[in-house]
């Protein structure tokens, strides 16, 4: 992990727009229509519903996604009483975290005020704007009372994050740490180091799950809480123990099966470690510096499983895998509280996840090619995009079950499908794509079996039940990959194309590939050699109806792979050139652009080509084209070069298709901007239309145009490149595609060989 500086941290916080988080409509406001229904006289409206039925203010404000993360600065992450102003960078920073990981808004509060009693009234007073209310960063023991008092006296959702997340997150640790360690949590011995608000509540969340009391020993900066001690508050004596021959964390540590450690760094010795039982497990969790450090650790006991607070190690006790979540399933339910049941449930479900395959995203983020469940992959990550619907929706459900519901779920994949909406990880069209080529899967050729991200992507479509994936490759090779990786090949077909076994296949294909160009020179020895080729061997497999649709594009060339796709599969008749598109979504809507892999320096007759073939496609995908044409000049302003082949190009596709809604030659400022393009140019066909289909004049502008977007858009979704015009289902990924994009042009591939064979039926 970079070492972060003093200067780097002040920067970030400043630079540009103070702070971290902004307010952002969500509704139009440009005209005065507009504004007379956001404010005076149509705001009117909403209120008197909500005089008459306040639970409305869940449907007509934004209080079902709102939480306020209040704090008075007493306790703030490791900087203790600061203040309450001090502490607002780290509520900013906690609503910031809130948006990103579960997509709920914040409002950060910093209340001035020690006292609990006029700090409970502040907060009470406040709470009818909010779905949701976290506690954050308020020193023990006032938290505990204000934290009971404001979930007693609110029918909103508490929580008071320092207490539950952590102990929500490490429940879920040591539940999955004990099973890698093969104990059970009513009998292993406990060690506590901390008595403060997240020390107590992880303790007693054990408890919930089986821990013994008499099995704990917890100690404060005074030593062991014993019951002869007169200076415990109420949390700190329902821990105290019985035992009177331990008064340090040396001799209460002798022997013990678990330490969590909430305290401070380096107060847990090598040899305290070293005379724990077998298989000890040890949460080291103060910031910045772990009880112990992780390399003392596990060289003190090589069988140690091990969490810490940090990300730089593996098993990080880390909130964010909690709190948003928790608050979504909350704030989804119109919850009146968090409980028990809901805490409980989110740590079971993150437990849960840590046992499931792990998602390539993951993977990637860590820079590791397969995480599995075991002694080092025993916590989920925070990036697991799995995490909001998986605990989101036990979070839910406890809600319901437990009776704290306003509203209730009905139907549990469409509510997972908006959440991974809401996150940007699936959209509509998306979602539709993967439910077509569902209902009827194809058997799928992936060229490339030996590449990682393309047996990944095989193994993965297999799952979604998109296709019947057929992998070219060594056998033994993908075998051995599939092993090193965690994958399961069950229902994969592996063809090794160079086998003996396979002669005879080869051979067929290369009559028929002989016999097919004869006239165009081909050989059966020349065409015999090719089909040691995966190009030429994969798709002579559809050519032939061997397999329904074939995907490369990882190793090869692309002018490699669009040579053999013109000897071995062809272009569809009418047309004389074949083309790629990339589907672009957006929060501003899904636009197709074309042709971005494959026509260099197209000519008027190209272009036609690739208009036509974008606007098929574009139906293909269930939308009406409505096709702009790029360039650098507007409308004939300049005649001569790029713009004047658009130009003819536009002039040939508004003479044959005269209903289509397509013009240019135009800049793209102009193409995508309606009330511009129509005051400017009232003579378009375009006009008071939103244009969706971008064709660009050459390939360099096109390329150009969709890696720009796909790197600055945060947001966005691509998915291609999508063949356009060649007689089978041929469809390329290059060499940066995910296993995601992979997988997404699967779907594509497949819809393309089902939509193939209907044609073929009907003709």
């Amino acid at each position: 992990m970079a070492k972060i500086t003093k200067e780097a941290a002040l920067l970030y916080h400043s630079q540009g727009k103070p702070g971290k988080i902004e307010v952002v409509p969500t509704k139009p406001y440009r005209t005065q229509t507009d504004l007379s229904l956001a404010y005076s006289p149509g705001v009117a409206e909403p209120c008197l519903e909500i005089e008459k039925n306040p639970h409305d203010a869940y449907k007509y404000t934004a209080k079902g996604n709102l939480v306020a993360v209040i704090s008075n600065g007493t306790a703030v992450l490791g900087l203790g009483d600061i203040g309450a102003l001090s502490g607002k960078p780290v509520m900013e920073g906690k609503g910031l975290l809130f948006k990103i990981y579960a997509g709920i808004d914040v409002f950060d509060i910093e209340v001035d005020e020690k006292d609990p009693e006029k700090f409970i009234a502040a907060v009470k007073a406040i709470a009818p704007t909010f779905g949701g209310i976290n506690l954050e960063d308020i020193k023990a023991p006032e938290c505990f009372e204000i934290e009971r008092r404001l979930k007693e006296e609110l029918d909103i959702p508490v929580m008071h994050d320092d207490q539950h997340g952590t102990a929500i997150i490490s429940s879920a640790g040591l539940m999955n740490a004990l099973e890698v360690a093969g104990k059970k949590i009513e009998e292993v011995k406990i060690v506590v180091n901390g008595a403060g608000a997240s020390a107590v509540s992880c303790t007693k969340l054990y408890v919930s799950l089986g821990a013994r009391l008499e099995n704990i020993v917890m100690l404060d900066s005074k030593g062991v809480i014993t019951q002869t001690r007169t200076d415990l508050n109420e949390q700190k004596r329902y821990f105290a123990t019985a035992r009177t021959d331990v008064h340090t964390l040396a001799e209460a540590i002798r022997g013990a099966d678990v330490f969590l450690g909430l305290s401070k760094g380096n107060v847990l010795s090598q040899d305290m470690v070293r005379s724990m039982a077998e298989r000890p497990i040890v949460f080291a969790l103060a910031n910045p510096d772990p009880e112990i450090s992780y390399e003392d650790c596990m060289t003190a006991r090589p069988d140690v499983l091990m969490a810490t607070g940090r990300s730089d190690y593996p098993n990080q006790i880390n909130n964010v895998i909690g709190f948003p979540y928790i608050f979504r399933g909350a704030l989804d339910t119109h919850a009146r509280a968090i409980n028990e049941e809901m805490k409980l449930a989110a740590a079971r479900a993150i437990a849960a996840l840590a046992k499931q395959p792990v998602p390539d995203v993951v993977n990637e983020a860590y820079k590791v090619n397969n995480l599995t469940f075991g002694r080092d992959y025993f916590i989920p990550k925070p990036v697991d995009p799995r995490l909001i619907t998986e605990v989101s929706c036990a979070v839910a459900r406890a809600a319901m079950q437990s009776g704290v519901a306003r509203t209730h779920i009905e139907d549990w994949d469409a509510y997972k499908v908006r959440l991974r909406e809401l996150m940007g990880y699936e959209t509509k069209l998306t979602r539709q794509l993967y439910d077509t080529a569902r209902l009827d899967p194809q058997r799928v050729v992936f060229a490339e079996g030996a590449h990682p991200n393309m047996l990944k992507a095989a193994v993965e479509a297999k799952a979604e039940g998109l296709c019947h994936p057929i992998v070219l490759g060594n056998d033994e090779t993908i075998a051995r990959m599939a092993q090193e990786l965690d994958l399961s090949l069950e229902g994969i077909e592996i063809v090794n194309l160079r086998h003996p076994d396979e002669a005879g296949r080869r051979e067929r294909y290369a009559r028929i590939m002989a016999e097919k160009r004869a006239r165009q020179g081909a050989t059966y020895e020349e065409a015999n050699d090719k089909m040691f080729e995966r190009n030429y061997f994969g798709m002579m497999m559809v050519e032939t109806g061997d397999a329904d649709a074939f995907i490369t594009g990882l190793y090869t060339k692309y002018s490699n792979t669009i040579k053999v796709a013109k000897e071995v599969i062809g272009i569809q008749p009418g047309y004389n050139h074949f083309g790629t598109m990339h589907i672009l979504n957006s929060k501003k809507g899904t636009y197709f652009l074309a042709d971005t892999l494959i026509n260099r320096h197209p000519n008027a007759e190209t272009l036609i080509d690739i208009a036509k073939l974008a606007m098929h496609t574009v139906e293909f995908f269930n939308h009406t084209p409505v096709i702009a044409m790029m360039s650098y000049s507007n409308f004939g302003a300049d005649t001569d070069g790029s713009p004047q082949k658009v130009h003819n190009a536009v002039e040939y596709m508004q003479h044959n298709y005269p209903e289509l809604a397509i013009d240019g030659e135009m800049q793209v400022n102009f193409a995508l901007d309606r009330k511009v393009r129509d005051v400017k140019y009232p003579f378009t066909r375009l006009k008071g239309k939103d244009v969706n289909t971008l064709v660009f004049p050459n390939l360099s502008s096109a390329n150009v145009a969709y890696k720009l977007l796909q790197n600055m858009s945060t947001d966005a979704e691509f998915i291609g490149p999508i063949q356009m015009g060649l007689n089978k289902p041929i469809h390329f990924t290059d060499f940066e595609s995910s296993v995601r994009d992979i997988v997404n042009i699967t779907a594509v591939a497949v819809i393309d060989a089902i939509v193939a064979k209907k044609k073929a039926l009907h003709t």
